[in-house]
């Protein structure tokens, strides 16, 4: 059933992205460019996702537990550190050279270009290098070589 139903979410989310423009970078890139040729479309696809997860935060969260799993699973940590800052730096940056942001790129990959498969190999790589870096020190045992 969880399965199904995060294969379905995905579905929703990805025929959303399609049909809202936001898997084609022009497009979020003029949205960008405000002293350009702007076009303020996005802020529609915007409010609307706004208004959606506002229900449906209000809708989820009044249940004592979600329907797939025991418990919800949210962060803990409220603390606006430099790694929160650093990241959604390099994710702004990111979108704003290339027009792609993870949820518009995963859908794009079906028009087949070449520039959508570089976006993903750089930010595949780019998750594998920040768990990289997260990740502690392997510990050292007693008698290791050195």
């Amino acid at each position: 059933m969880r399965l199904i139903a995060t294969y379905l979410i995905g579905l929703i989310f990805g025929v959303g992205i399609s049909i809202s423009g936001m898997s084609n970078p022009a497009k979020v890139l003029s949205f960008f460019d405000i002293l350009g040729p702007w076009d303020p479309s996005l802020i529609f696809v915007m409010g609307g996702a706004l208004v959606t997860t506002f229900i449906g935060y209000r809708l989820v969260f009044g249940r004592a537990a979600p329907l797939c799993t025991p418990a919800f699973n949210l962060p803990v940590s409220r603390r606006i550190d430099a790694k929160l800052i650093g990241g959604s730096a390099v994710f702004g940056i990111g979108w704003g050279l290339s027009g792609f942001c993870p949820g518009g790129a995963l859908p794009a990959l079906g028009t087949g270009t070449w520039q959508v498969f570089a976006f993903v190999a750089a930010m595949v790589a780019g998750i594998t290098l920040a768990r990289f870096l997260q990740s502690p020190a392997p510990a050292q045992t007693k008698g290791a070589l050195r």
